[in-house]
């Protein structure tokens, strides 16, 4: 979003105070004080003053629009059939904004505040408010259908911003008419995937405060009603999220893309531009997607459902600037088994989304690693108790396995498993996909509601994977149905009891991320009644057993391993754990003869990676030091590459007086990017003295 001009003309008077000294609400000026102070004003020299920008909007009502600040305020109002043709004009915009709406509302929690929408022309074509607040403000013409356009309505946040194409803030007696001078206006302009101006979103309120949290909140929000409005508007076309830093991909920050077929851009956000370093969509509209980043379009895709739709990495065009990206087909191509990895569609909430409820339950299964055993049984014993359990782990190590073994050997083995994963969803979708809501409650919304998956899981398990992606404004009413056990949905008034048993998991540092102050401190402690650390594949000692029984499932039982293939599968890192082992046996039995036979050559990919050296120690003053004896396995070595790699960061690390925080921003990386770097490359923070 641009800049909001804070300029202000003259000052407006202090607030009185009470004897205590607190803050009372402002003296209001007489309708001659307010004329005589903009009349003064603007007589004064603001015409010449270009870098104000109330200055300039009370100079075009006096010459341009010939108001005057004492006239009654009677802005225009629409005919009921002018009012519907308008708002059927933009349906789409209200379909994607109504939800949008009421959850910034609720977030203001303001009684005294209203959300707006409107037109081009300044018509309000929705408004979200409390009955008592819309009641005070319909005499002065705010309400649906009134045109508040700045030659109607004088400087106001929704007029003021048509005309600035720009975030306003118009604070009590910045409003050109002195009725208005009670309130307070913050207004941003929303955009249609071509770059054009679609609407003004504006929040109008009594507060007697400064409005720059709600000029971000309004930010925030439509940034969420353009990303909408751009798959709704494209259905057919390909979805293309990208960000130079992976932590910001399916955020409000990311870029996106809609492409065609041949992969020229048809539409995209404001973000893709910024990303792009580009200025208006003209220059992106019509470039096909080889000019933009080193990549065809179908080449991403299809590295997008072999990673299950994790971000991969590309290069801008030039070679210049490094991306994270997912592309993924139109939503008409999904198959239903393969929409898990996916962000649902923004227009309605998908049947299923990232929700998945376990078969009935059997008999738990078992571990031949004898540490995962171990694990498992102390899991049970603490959920058991009704103790939350938070899993680590690599990713795909087999957290959400873990997960469904806890919940076949707990006392709610009877009760559902319903997974939800939290990095999957967009942010405008968490809060209805977990807490559900009531018929009608948003446009788009299912005609019968929808429970949600809290209350799916009621006497049985909710599995939140990748807790560490759930929004901070989503983590405060999670952690108020965890501790209440109970859950109101979206548009309804009353509560509901819910008694289920909870597991989460995440591969990020949640620790860290709390000392960061990027998760609730509180929620963590909520979360982690007991924490299990999963061990990766390659340091399991059931991966014969492992291997056996995952190729019998994939081929019937009719598939066998040469010695040499079984060597290469039990000896291999497996960097990508027991996801990477069932794909590399899938590629396997695809290229294996009609007998089933997995030989070396069937395994080209893993023969083609270096064999793993000898075993090094991870403590970063001795490379050489042996294994542990007590039991732990050995981290594997790392290669010719990756041992440089490791010594230049050590040196910075040195350099930095080992200040994680500025090595990070030396590299310019997150924090928890190079967390993961060091554990890669096993340099362990606790370095001696």
């Amino acid at each position: 979003m641009s800049s909001t001009t804070t300029h202000r003309l003259p000052a407006a008077a202090p607030a009185s105070t009470d004897p205590g000294g607190a803050s009372a609400t402002p003296r209001v000026r007489t309708s001659g004080e307010h004329a005589d102070r903009i009349l003064c004003a603007v007589r004064e020299g603001a015409r010449g003053r270009e870098d104000d920008l109330m200055a300039r909007s009370w100079t075009r009502c006096l010459d341009e629009y010939r108001l005057h600040p004492d006239r009654p305020l009677r802005p225009s109002v629409l005919s009921a059939a002018e009012l519907a043709q308008r708002q059927q004009r933009l349906a789409d915009v209200l379909d994607c904004a109504r939800h949008e709406m009421a959850t910034l509302h609720q977030q203001l929690a303001d009684d005294e505040s209203a959300v707006v929408l409107t037109d081009t022309d300044g018509v309000i074509l929705h408004m979200v408010a409390s009955p008592e607040f819309a009641g005070a403000v319909t005499p002065l013409g705010f309400h649906v259908g009134a045109v508040w356009s700045e030659a109607e309505a004088g400087t106001n946040g929704m007029g003021t911003c048509l005309v600035a194409a720009s975030p306003v803030a118009v604070r009590r007696e910045d409003h050109f008419f002195t009725q208005l001078t009670s309130l307070t206006c913050s207004a941003v302009p929303v955009y249609d995937p071509q770059g054009r101006m679609t609407a003004v979103l504006d929040v109008t309120s009594r507060s007697s405060l400064q409005q720059q949290h709600s000029l971000v909140l309004l930010g925030m929000t439509a940034q969420m009603i353009e990303n909408r409005l751009l798959e709704s508007r494209h259905p057919e076309a390909h979805l293309l999220h990208f960000h130079s830093r992976p932590e910001f991909i399916h955020t409000l920050h990311e870029g996106r893309l809609a492409l065609d077929d041949r992969g020229a851009v048809v539409a995209g956000n404001r973000s893709a531009l910024f990303q792009l370093g580009l200025r208006s969509m003209g220059e992106l509209r019509g470039r096909r997607l080889e000019e933009l980043l080193h990549a065809r379009l179908a080449d991403l895709v299809d590295r997008g459902r072999r990673s299950a739709f994790h971000p991969v990495v590309s290069y801008g065009a030039q070679g210049q600037s490094r991306f994270f990206v997912v592309a993924r087909p139109p939503a008409a191509e999904l198959e239903a088994g393969e929409a898990g990895g996916l962000v649902p569609r923004a227009r309605a909430l998908p049947p299923r989304a990232e929700a998945r409820r376990a078969p009935p339950a059997g008999p738990a299964p078992s571990f031949g690693d004898a540490r995962l055993a171990r694990l498992l049984a102390q899991s049970s014993r603490a959920i058991a108790r009704d103790i939350p359990v938070l899993l680590h782990g690599e990713t795909g190590s087999g957290k959400e396995v873990f997960a469904r073994a806890l919940h076949a050997a707990s006392p709610k083995a009877a009760g559902g498993f319903v997974a939800v994963n939290c990095a999957s969803l967009p942010e405008s979708l968490i809060e209805a996909e977990l807490f559900g809501y009531r018929a009608g409650a948003f446009t788009g919304a299912l005609r019968s509601g929808r429970r949600g998956k809290v209350l799916e899981a009621d006497r049985g398990t909710l599995f939140l994977d990748e807790i560490g992606d759930m929004p901070l404004a989503l983590q405060a009413r999670l952690l108020r149905v965890l501790d209440e056990r109970r859950v109101t949905p979206l548009g309804a008034e009353e509560t509901i009891d819910v008694d289920f048993q909870l597991v989460s998991a995440s591969h990020r540092p949640l620790a860290q991320m709390v000392a960061d102050g990027r998760f609730r401190e509180d929620l963590y402690y909520r979360l982690c009644g007991f924490e299990v650390d999963l061990p990766a594949l390659r340091d399991r000692t059931d991966k014969r057993e492992l291997i056996d029984a995952m190729l019998a499932l994939e081929s019937g039982a009719k598939a066998s391993l040469a010695a040499d293939a079984r060597a290469l599968l039990e000896g291999h890192r497996w960097p990508g754990n027991v996801r990477q082992l069932r794909h590399a046996l899938r590629a396997a039995l695809a290229l294996a003869g009609d007998d089933g036979r997995i030989e070396v050559e069937h395994l080209g990919r893993l023969r083609a990676e270096p064999a793993p050296l000898a075993p090094a120690s991870v403590h970063v003053d001795n490379p050489a030091t042996p294994p542990a004896t007590d039991g732990t396995p050995a981290r594997p070595a790392l290669n010719p590459i990756q041992r440089k790699e490791r010594e230049g960061l050590l040196q910075l690390l040195e350099d930095h007086r080992w200040n994680v925080s500025n090595v990070a921003k030396a590299l310019d990386v997150s924090r928890n990017t190079l967390y993961r770097k060091l554990h890669k490359l096993q340099i362990a923070l606790s370095h001696p003295a």
